[in-house]
């Protein structure tokens, strides 16, 4: 298990995410998407504490499983990957000022989270047996 640390926590966050293009509009063709997959992954280059683990385009959606620390939201960090990959792509692929004519972004106002952990044995056998782990009389592994 690779749990990360901050100042005041020991964390394992791990989100997967999907945001869909606007109107469902299939944009994420050839080199499209893959340019898309890097700009995300380059999100961890201004925020080392977050950890894009994988990121994959369909033609109209992308999903990522991202490690994200407790002092963001979930929203918070969507948001920011949107603002900017919606900022990037359209400099990058002038194509879609006339798919959105009219409008800012790319992608749909919502997005899918779903989160990603220890399974619920695990934590169930770590809370029953958590008197004896304190009191040095059992040793769990995760």
């Amino acid at each position: 298990m690779d749990y990360r640390k901050q100042a005041h926590a020991v964390y394992y966050t791990r989100y997967h995410i999907v945001i869909s293009t606007k109107y469902r509009r299939k944009i994420f063709r050839g080199g499209v998407g893959d340019y898309l997959k890097r700009i995300i992954y380059d999100v961890s280059k201004v925020h080392p504490d977050v950890e894009i683990i994988e990121v994959n385009t369909d033609l109209d959606h992308v999903h990522f499983l991202v490690s994200i620390p407790p002092k963001y939201s979930v929203g918070e960090l969507v948001g920011k990957i949107k603002a900017n990959t919606g900022r990037k792509m359209r400099a990058k692929f002038t194509y879609l000022d006339r798919v959105y004519w009219g409008t800012e972004g790319i992608w749909s106002i919502g997005y899918f989270v779903s989160t990603v952990g220890i399974n619920d044995r695990v934590i169930r056998e770590y809370i029953e047996k958590q008197s004896q782990e304190d009191s040095g009389q059992a040793k769990l592994v995760f």
